[in-house]
């Protein structure tokens, strides 16, 4: 049995320049553990995989394509591939997510408007 415990995952650097931990990483998926500050967000872009976020902790704002929504904890969010997203988090505690990539991503992430 592989056990991870999220605050001993190394982090990694990502365009978005917030705190990602890859808490779990095969051939054919992906989970990252990631969090936001006050005032921090997501740059909006697209995947070429499928995505689900879980809502750990805190409150924040999830957009997928034109919707914009304010999610709190215990919370799952569903965002199709090659639709653009991001989230943010607006408030002043902090907002902790699961980001889960299945199948596992392979091509580029595009950022900017789409």
């Amino acid at each position: 049995m592989k056990v991870t415990k999220v605050s001993g995952a190394g982090t990694f650097e990502n365009p978005h320049a917030v705190e990602s931990r890859r808490i779990y990483d095969t051939e054919n998926a992906e989970v990252i553990h990631m969090s936001l500050r006050p005032g921090q967000s997501l740059k909006r872009h697209t995947t070429p995989v499928d995505v689900f976020f879980y809502i750990l902790e805190g409150r924040g704002i999830v957009e997928v394509g034109d919707e914009r929504r304010e999610v709190e904890g215990d919370t799952l969010i569903e965002s199709p591939k090659d639709v653009p997203h991001l989230l943010s988090n607006p408030g002043e505690g902090a907002f902790r997510f699961l980001v889960v990539k299945v199948p596992k991503q392979k091509a580029p992430t595009k950022f900017g408007a789409h």
